[in-house]
């Protein structure tokens, strides 16, 4: 889809944003249908399923229960529930066509210092909804017990792999799939109408891991990080601030202090090295080179 400028006098919409010079649009609304958005989130959420019958089928002889698995069993699950989150996005994706890096928003953005004000500013008002709205629904001491679910308290082991599952795979994985792929697949549409599905959608999917209490805040997360998406034309200041968020939630569940910041500069630094492996092995940027899209 070629974009149409404005007419001299008039603002671009702002729905539609200036593009800048060389960029293709479809790497803003990438060509995928609206449907397979809830398809690849139903299809991802099924085989990461499958992936943790498996893993506790193959733990069962050695003395694991399905029943009240032990923190390894619950860690590798959830790793390979992120694992297919990614899959998912770029399965769906590929049936469409050769699947673009920076459709995913897999690209730097233009201004840094704009993102990272985005970044800080995301974060500051996610807290400040998050309390108001616990407030109002006098939900204010309500703790997730995602950490404790997973086995964070087994052992030192234990909690560092807890912690490479919240602070690392989750803003690598559910950014992919949430803000890289489902809300370029409902673009089209419309930013506000993909943005909110989006967010509600993301949400949703917490509400087997989280209180019911922070489903609304997480659903207005998830269109925030729909908005810096959209403003900033990249997907790394939504998994840095998807990190931050995570790490803080994670050391306060803790009661850490020093290990806060250590923890998060460690995760940011990680995801940077997993995104960087990612983008210099996308799979397809060969048959994109022999077949370019165009403008």
């Amino acid at each position: 889809m070629t974009s149409v400028p404005a007419p001299l006098g008039h603002p671009a919409p702002p729905d539609r944003p200036e593009r800048p010079s060389g960029v293709p649009d479809t790497d803003r609304i990438p060509p995928w249908p609206s449907w397979s958005a809830p398809a690849a989130l139903l299809a991802a959420f099924a085989a990461a399923l499958v992936c943790a019958l498996v893993i506790g089928l193959v733990a069962a002889p050695f003395g694991a229960s399905l029943d009240d698995a032990p923190a390894s069993v619950s860690i590798l699950s959830t790793i390979a529930q992120d694992v297919c989150f990614v899959a998912a996005a770029l399965l769906f994706a590929n049936m469409v066509a050769p699947p673009r890096k920076e459709q995913f928003g897999l690209r730097l953005p233009p201004r840094i210092k704009v993102a990272l004000a985005y970044v800080v500013g995301g974060y500051v008002a996610f807290i400040a909804v998050s309390a108001a709205w616990l407030a109002i629904i006098g939900q204010t001491s309500t703790k997730d017990t995602i950490v404790e679910d997973l086995g964070a308290a087994d052992s030192t082991l234990a909690l560092l792999g807890v912690t490479f599952i919240v602070c690392v795979c989750a803003p690598l994985a559910e950014e992919f799939l949430f803000r890289g792929y489902i809300f370029g697949a409902l673009r089209s549409n419309g930013f506000w109408t993909a943005a909110i599905l989006t967010g509600l959608m993301f949400g949703l999917v917490h509400v087997l891991g989280s209180p019911i209490a922070f489903i609304l805040p997480l659903a207005v997360l998830g269109a925030g990080l729909c908005f810096i998406r959209e403003k900033t034309r990249s997907l790394y200041p939504g998994m840095a601030l998807h990190c931050v968020n995570n790490t803080f939630a994670l050391g306060s569940n803790q009661h850490w202090g020093w290990q806060i910041p250590v923890a998060l500069v460690a995760s940011l630094a990680l995801i940077g090295g997993l995104v960087w492996l990612g983008v210099r092995s996308w799979p397809w940027d060969e048959s994109l080179r022999a077949n370019p899209v165009p403008s």
